[in-house]
């Protein structure tokens, strides 16, 4: 077993001011403070966070190098965390998000069902966006909710129990 006990830190030289807007870099110096300024890249996640829902939901190449160069780490470390998580997605979204709980409970509790009544009734398969852009269907990997499945993400609201008549009045709800 490896254990790192100092960061994987490169400077980059670039003007940091020039990277992010003010606000943004205010917003990720919230989170930076919150560890020893050795281990600033240890706000990568808030960091991504931030810059994809200012950027409209989605992280851009030049985004997540913008990030990387205000953390101090490499590209590829940022790189890593985008295409791990599934809550980063690196192509343009729709103006919603619906995530549907993939994980065993849920699609015995008829997750499968959901995400088959909105390809028919929407015409959107999981990874795809309305033809109208208003909402961006995912399949998510266990939404911690296991005991009130099917669980469904919308934006950043969790929703359980969820059937088809259900999610068809949030998505009327939604803009």
């Amino acid at each position: 077993m490896s254990l790192r006990n100092t960061p994987l830190g490169l400077v980059h030289a670039v003007d940091k001011e020039a990277l992010l807007t003010a606000e943004l870099r205010a917003a990720i110096d919230v989170h930076i403070a919150k560890y020893p300024p050795e281990w600033k890249q240890s706000a990568v996640m808030p960091a991504l966070t931030l810059v994809q829902d200012h950027n409209g939901g989605w992280l851009t190449r030049e985004l997540m190098d913008a990030v990387a160069a205000y953390l101090d780490m490499p590209e590829t470390a940022v790189y890593e965390v985008a295409t791990f998580y599934a809550m980063y997605d690196l192509e343009p979204v729709g103006r919603h998000k619906i995530c549907v709980c993939n994980s065993v409970s849920c699609m015995l509790g008829g997750a499968e069902d959901l995400i088959a009544h909105l390809e028919s009734t929407y015409g959107v398969h999981p990874g795809g966006t309305t033809a109208d852009g208003k909402f961006t269907l995912k399949e998510f990997e266990c939404l911690g909710a296991c005991r009130h499945a099917p669980a469904v993400m919308i934006d950043k609201g969790y929703h359980e129990c969820v059937t088809p008549a259900d999610i068809d009045r949030i998505i009327a709800d939604l803009d």
